[in-house]
């Protein structure tokens, strides 16, 4: 398997200097960070929850999740300015390219009825954001240890100015798009 780095310098660097003209491989965008995120509302009535989606957090990204607390009190969902409801972490350089490997890879084929993933979620300035449904998806999660199903968002940062360079770069990385 070549790793996602040399493949980015190899193929899609001439690929997109190509199809966008760009003239100094300088300008041709390049993925910057990836962010997993797991907001965990059930946190409010139980703590150990978010112990243990740090836990698998860690797992899956190979470095330990931050918690995030909330920023405002909301008073019909019992929530008060500062409480932890959820953890992420953010990953750059060779550990964002291996996690983009495992789930370009391993991870994305083995989610249930998959048919690819949706070619509009982006977000207008070149991010993409993805939405899983369960964290058991991910080959390091023990199945037997879960005590509950979460779900969690990768978002994909990218230097790109549009959504259709963003579209293109996943593409040709190997992201299995719809349609």
């Amino acid at each position: 398997m070549v790793l996602l780095e040399e493949r980015y310098q190899k193929e899609c660097v001439p690929k997109l200097m190509e199809h966008f003209g760009y003239k100094n491989p300088h300008q041709v965008p390049k993925i910057e960070k990836v962010v997993l995120n797991m907001g965990l509302g059930e946190a409010i009535e139980n703590p150990k929850i978010l112990d243990s989606a740090i836990e698998e957090l860690t797992l899956i990204s190979g470095q330990k999740p931050v918690v995030t607390r909330a920023r405002k009190s909301i008073a019909a969902f019992k929530v008060r300015e500062g409480m932890p409801i959820g953890c992420r972490v953010t990953l750059r350089r060779r550990r964002m390219y291996d996690f983009l490997t495992k789930l370009i890879n391993i991870t994305i084929p083995r989610i249930r009825d998959f048919r690819g993933i949706s070619p509009k979620a982006f977000d207008g300035k070149g991010n993409y954001t993805l939405g899983v449904k369960e964290q058991i998806i991910f080959p390091e999660i023990d199945y037997d240890k879960i005590d509950k199903i979460k779900g969690m968002n990768v978002t994909i940062v990218t230097s790109a100015k549009t959504d259709d360079e963003s579209r293109y770069l996943l593409d040709v990385l190997g992201m299995p798009f719809r349609g």
